[in-house]
């Protein structure tokens, strides 16, 4: 593959092995779920459609259906074992009757940046821990601009630069060794150039404490979130190489624990009536005034 940072087929290899047991190893992408639909108590909408981008199993189809129970829900990965994986079982007499799975979320397998729906026909795109697993945020981002309606929103999470910088700082082989995670005020300037108004961006961190180094490379690989970056090395690394970040990191060592680094970025902004035709013609609206 030319050009890029991310390596896709290993983004879709590393989570299509961990699609079955993904339930187990999640909890922090719930987390994240959580806190975002949290923020969804100070937002006023109502929406008729919901697009989960990066939806991965559906972790937050539950919470979204109960907050908006009329909204129709659709997800979509790129993974299509993962969107089969989080379909519950029905028994043979559900299929039988057809039951079981009239008001499921819709799962659709495709690309973020390049989305199988009209323009203006979702309310809300909705976005957990996703983007920094693309090589570039900006077409996926563009995209959910499109296919939003006018007054529509985009609410999205994902990594910021300092996450898993103890990793990072533990190895020194010249090799990528995590994600490459964009600044927050970088997304923020990529909304603007979409066409997105009064983008909000934060973020918070939040720092996971690990028994032993091989403990923490176990859940990240558990969670399919191992490095999927060209940079990465794609030999096996020697032993003396482990050995080095193991006790680099080590070093970090403290109340008995290692600290994992996670930077989380929130981002939400509204999709607004266009100041351009499609011809670049400026478009003016005029407010006729009401009788009185």
């Amino acid at each position: 593959m030319n050009g890029g940072f991310v390596d896709r087929l290993q983004v879709g290899r590393r989570f299509s092995r961990v699609a079955a047991s993904y339930d187990q190893a999640d909890f922090f992408v719930r987390e994240v779920d959580r806190r975002m639909q949290e923020r969804l108590d100070y937002v006023k909408v109502a929406p008729k459609r919901i697009l989960d981008l990066g939806c991965s199993r559906g972790g937050s189809f539950s919470g979204l259906a109960a907050r908006y129970p009329e909204a129709e829900l659709l997800g979509l990965d790129i993974v299509p074992e993962m969107l089969r994986s989080g379909h519950a079982p029905r028994s043979g007499w559900q299929r039988w009757l057809g039951l079981g799975r009239s008001n499921e979320a819709l799962r659709l397998a495709g690309d973020a940046a390049n989305l199988p729906l009209k323009s203006s026909s979702t309310a809300i795109v909705w976005s957990n821990l996703l983007l920094h697993w693309l090589d570039d945020p900006l077409p996926a981002l563009a995209e959910a601009h499109r296919v939003l309606e006018v007054g529509g929103l985009l609410m999205f999470s994902t990594l910021g630069p300092d996450s898993l910088k103890e990793l990072r700082s533990a190895f020194s082989d010249g090799y990528a060794h995590t994600q490459r995670f964009i600044d927050m005020h970088d997304l923020g300037d990529m909304l603007v150039g979409c066409g997105f108004a009064d983008p909000v961006m934060d973020m918070e961190v939040l720092t996971l404490t690990y028994d032993s180094f091989d403990v923490l490379l176990g859940e990240l690989r558990a969670a399919g979130s191992s490095c999927a970056m060209k940079a990465r090395r794609h030999g096996l690394t020697g032993r003396q190489a482990w050995e080095r970040a193991r006790d680099g990191y080590e070093r970090l060592r403290n109340d008995g624990r290692l600290p994992a680094t996670f930077e989380i970025v929130y981002g939400h902004a509204w999709k607004v009536p266009p100041k351009q035709a499609a011809d670049g013609r400026a478009i003016i609206r005029f407010d006729t005034p009401r009788r009185k």
